[in-house]
């Protein structure tokens, strides 16, 4: 039986990941923290290893008897976030697990990065060879720690593989839920002409193009982009989540450059008291940059394939929303 060890194995995409692997047959390590909620991974039959990115030592001789590490955890985007501990978590981290699968013998890593080092895309769908242009500190984080792990797996320090999901949605996934309620209760208004691309993943095809980094001999050294099968502008997104929630959607736009100048002016305002923006301009790239990427690679080499049609995926997501009574 193969062992895994899964980090961010609490978190939405971790816990997927976790499910996956299980129905695969793996035995699974899940690095935790103390504070972390373990009540699915229980039912998994899992084995905790304690530890903390943040906390280099407590990483120290935990990555025993394991075939393959899939570093899933990153400190995520949210305002208030030093660059320093961005870079502790997402840099520094990303080290010291490399260092401790080569001293454990791991056959192969796994290393989650993501669609955002290429920030704003300039010519979509980007391939994997589009330029790094990552617009803020977690993106350039995950950036630095992206390159490190790729130097480990092309100087022949340890098997590796770095993947970059786009867009992940699906049941238990919050990031969307503002877009999803904003629209249940008609509140949604259009920032700009809503023409930029926009690319979802669906949860479970996204775990399925991990799995297969994991386990593709061939992909050793390589980065693939894992995202759906297609992608589309987001005025015809937002229809479509409407659709499948039976409610209208508004037809107010709203002028993109009074609201950046309000962001703007926010920002100024609430950030020398420690305040959290109610608008600002790193939210309005929903609305203005392209997010489309080319998933050939993935398909071809991973023998990658998204199962999930973006509609059904979204029929699901707002299930999910609408049980749990996080659409009122």
């Amino acid at each position: 039986m193969k062992r895994a060890f899964v980090t961010g194995a609490s978190g939405f995409t971790g816990g997927y990941l976790c499910k996956a692997l299980k129905k695969k047959g793996y035995a699974i390590n899940a690095l935790v923290r103390e504070s972390s909620n373990k009540e699915e991974l229980e039912k998994l039959g899992v084995e905790f290893i304690e530890g903390n990115l943040a906390e280099p030592e407590s990483i120290k001789g935990k990555i025993k008897d394991v075939d393959i590490v899939f570093h899933i955890a990153a400190l995520y985007r949210q305002e208030g976030v030093s660059k320093d501990l961005f870079t502790k978590v997402n840099v520094e981290g990303t080290r010291i697990l490399l260092e401790e699968s080569i001293a454990g013998g791991v056959k192969r890593f796994v290393h989650c990065s993501t669609v955002g080092v290429q920030g704003e895309i300039e010519n979509p769908p980007a391939t994997e060879e589009a330029p790094y242009n990552p617009g803020d500190h977690y993106q350039v984080s995950k950036l630095e720690g992206e390159k490190l792990a790729l130097s480990y797996f092309r100087e022949g320090k340890i098997d590796g593989v770095v993947v970059r999901p786009v867009g992940i949605y699906g049941p238990g996934d919050t990031r969307f839920l503002k877009l999803f309620r904003h629209i249940y209760k008609g509140n949604f208004k259009m920032i700009g002409k809503g023409e930029v691309l926009y690319h979802l993943t669906f949860v479970e095809d996204l775990v399925d193009g991990i799995i297969l980094a994991g386990e593709t001999p061939a992909a050793s050294g390589q980065i693939y982009t894992i995202g759906g099968n297609e992608y589309l502008p987001l005025n015809k997104l937002v229809k479509l989540i409407a659709q499948v929630m039976e409610k209208p959607v508004s037809r107010i736009r709203i002028p993109l450059w009074p609201v950046y100048t309000a962001a703007f002016l926010c920002e100024i305002i609430c950030r020398p008291f420690g305040i959290e923006p109610p608008i600002y301009r790193r939210r309005l790239d929903f609305f203005t940059k392209d997010r489309a990427f080319d998933i050939s690679k993935a398909k071809k080499e991973l023998n990658y394939n998204p199962k999930v049609p973006l509609k059904d995926g979204l029929i699901r997501t707002a299930q999910w929303y609408k049980e749990n009574g996080w659409l009122e």
